[in-house]
């Protein structure tokens, strides 16, 4: 399918993307034009955000993966916790990347018709990215690790307390 309309755009949507980290302070890395990432430190463990700029569709991916690597006899739990919490997510989704066997949150931002990327959107597509890895990695270790189920590894991480102690 052709573009109906062909908008030029003022800059390449990763540029924006890449003056947000680097206003920041962050590390990151754009080898080439299309792909660049970003590390980010978090709670539980280190995080890659990849941001891909797709031109067949217009959009911005970002792919956040942490170092957790799926081995055989687990990948059908994983698969299941995977299921369960995409369920609760209202933006993006947890993936099983088969070529690595590694944990991935993906999302995408579509920039249909020329439009571009704002500094909130960028900031908000890495908080989000960072906030459901954080929320779910221990779930992931609980099967991986524990040999837990991916109901049990995801009522562990869901318990809130109240009060304090």
């Amino acid at each position: 399918m052709s573009h109906i309309l062909d908008f030029e755009r003022s800059e390449h949507p990763l540029d924006i993307v890449e003056r947000f980290a680097s206003l920041r302070h962050w590390m990151f890395d754009r080898a080439e034009t299309d792909e660049m990432s970003i590390a980010v430190e978090g709670r539980w463990a280190n995080y890659n955000i990849a941001f891909t700029w797709i031109e067949d569709v217009e959009a911005i991916h970002v792919a956040c993966a942490f170092d957790l690597k799926v081995p055989e006899r687990r990948r059908q739990e994983v698969l299941a916790l995977i299921a369960r919490i995409n369920e609760q997510l209202w933006v993006g989704h947890f993936d099983l990347w088969n070529s690595e066997n590694v944990v991935m949150f993906r999302q995408a931002l579509l920039l249909a018709g020329g439009a571009e990327p704002t500094d909130g959107q960028c900031e908000t597509m890495l908080r989000v990215s960072v906030e459901a890895c954080e929320r779910y990695f221990q779930a992931f270790q609980f099967v991986l690790w524990a040999g837990k189920t991916a109901a049990e590894a995801l009522d562990c991480v869901l318990f809130e307390t109240e009060g304090e102690a």
